[in-house]
């Protein structure tokens, strides 16, 4: 399996959507969890980093273009 590629403050799509309808998700700490913030209703959630990368589906926004 091939590892994808993120970083702080990128902005990703998961491959389920929020209850509050958003599939925009904002990285705000990484570590051996990541925590990230719906885009729409400001909730965060904490994965463990394996986790996420398996539930992400692709980066939006990515900070290193920037």
């Amino acid at each position: 399996m091939t590892d994808k590629e993120f970083a702080l403050n990128d902005v990703v799509e998961m491959k389920k959507q929020h209850p509050c309808g958003v599939n925009r998700w904002q990285i705000i700490r990484m570590g051996m969890d990541v925590r990230i913030k719906c885009q729409g209703c400001q909730h965060s959630v904490m994965l463990p980093r394996k986790e996420f990368a398996k539930k992400m589906k692709k980066i939006i926004e990515s900070q290193a273009n920037v």
